[in-house]
């Protein structure tokens, strides 16, 4: 407004009273014998109309009366500012809500639109999208919720608060709230898998040994542990006492199942569980949700393998491996055949098949069928 009149704002001041609703302005001018510049300077003589003690050279401060600019330069400067304070107030929020991320916040519903909830957080609106709930819970209109601030992003209708209930993170904040010890650093949480509202698992670890971490979280009565599930809509959750050891770590994270044997192939971050035939259904858990929260807390692709299957396979391996000198009935003119053609075990001849075998020079159809007859046995 200033500008457009006057050309230059720079010797303006302009104090805004929100309370009273007042805007004052001041034209801060050099006092001159001639005018020669009518916006930074006056004459004497006008100057001492106001105070007759002033002299040339001196400051004065003129006062001008909003009204002088006319209807459409103050709608204007009004709709400025008014866009101004608007930015000020989304920046403050933004900043805000950004400082706050991987807080938990207390917030009311205040709209449900189809599948995303929109809730009231100290006078700010804030979105809980559909893949940040948990799919168990229905929410109504002016109830309060629990949530974690996960993201604010900038757009042109002002900054966008995310929040969460699904997110691992909200899982940890609530232990950490819950439980004193993993508050002031005594328990630390490692690693923390999470199926929203049916099954999650946690592992930790306590930098006391006298301190037991399940125990702690779990509390007395089990207290700790009831007030976050019930939290969560009652999702269950396995608190795993972690392990440096992966074969110990997947035997622990499989609960409440319990392994006969883990084999770890570190090169491909993948094992074997071997659970005995009974406790299969369980290791794997409904739809596989316990086999999968265990590979994704372990980091390691955790197959299951049922106890009458792993052996029957290490039964197959040492058969394998048995030496034809332990055959009985086959002559020692034929094995030395078959030592020629580098046959030195039953795993050899099973890779040979009979038509391998048959292709060996003084190796018959019959000592093929006797052959395979003594496998067989």
């Amino acid at each position: 407004m200033i500008t457009k009149k006057y050309g230059s704002a720079d010797n303006f001041e302009i104090f805004v009273n929100l309370d009273k609703g007042e805007i004052e302005i001041y034209q801060n001018k050099v006092i001159v014998e001639e005018v020669v510049d009518p916006v930074h300077e006056i004459d004497l003589e006008s100057a001492r109309k106001v105070e007759s003690s002033l002299e040339v050279g001196d400051d004065f401060i003129e006062i001008l009366n909003p009204t002088m600019f006319g209807r459409r330069l103050i709608t204007s400067a009004k709709q400025n500012l008014n866009q101004r304070i608007k930015d000020v107030e989304k920046e403050i929020i933004y900043s805000e809500f950004n400082n706050r991320i991987g807080e938990i916040i207390l917030g009311d519903v205040r709209q449900i639109n189809r599948s995303d909830i929109f809730l009231l957080i100290d006078r700010t609106e804030a979105l809980l999208p559909r893949s940040e709930q948990i799919d168990s819970e229905r929410y109504h209109r002016g109830e309060s919720v629990r949530v974690l601030v996960k993201e604010v992003r900038k757009s042109a209708r002002g900054p966008e608060v995310i929040v969460s209930r699904a997110d691992p993170k909200f899982l940890i904040r609530l232990f950490e709230l819950e439980v004193p010890e993993i508050y002031d650093g005594i328990i630390e949480i490692k690693n923390v898998a999470r199926q929203p509202g049916e099954r999650s698992k946690i592992a930790v670890f306590s930098n006391d040994k006298r301190i037991d971490p399940v125990g702690a979280c779990v509390g007395m009565k089990g207290i700790r542990i009831q007030a976050i599930s019930k939290e969560l809509n009652n999702e269950k959750i396995d608190i795993i006492p972690y392990s440096n050891d992966p074969s110990t770590y997947i035997s622990r994270a499989l609960s409440p199942a319990k392994p006969l044997k883990v084999i770890i192939d570190e090169e491909n971050k993948s094992a074997v569980a071997v659970i005995s035939d009974e406790q299969v259904s369980i290791s794997i858990g409904k739809g596989g949700l316990n086999r999968r929260l265990t590979s994704r807390l372990t980091s390691y692709n955790v197959e299951i393998l049922k106890e009458s299957e792993y052996t029957a396979m290490i039964q197959t391996e040492k058969e394998k491996e048995v030496s034809l000198d332990d055959l009985e009935g086959i002559r020692p003119s034929i094995i030395e055949k078959l030592h020629a053609a580098q046959i030195f075990s039953v795993h050899d001849i099973i890779e040979q098949g009979r038509d391998g075998l048959m292709n060996i020079d003084g190796i018959g159809k019959k000592t093929v069928e006797k052959i395979f007859e003594q496998i067989e046995e």
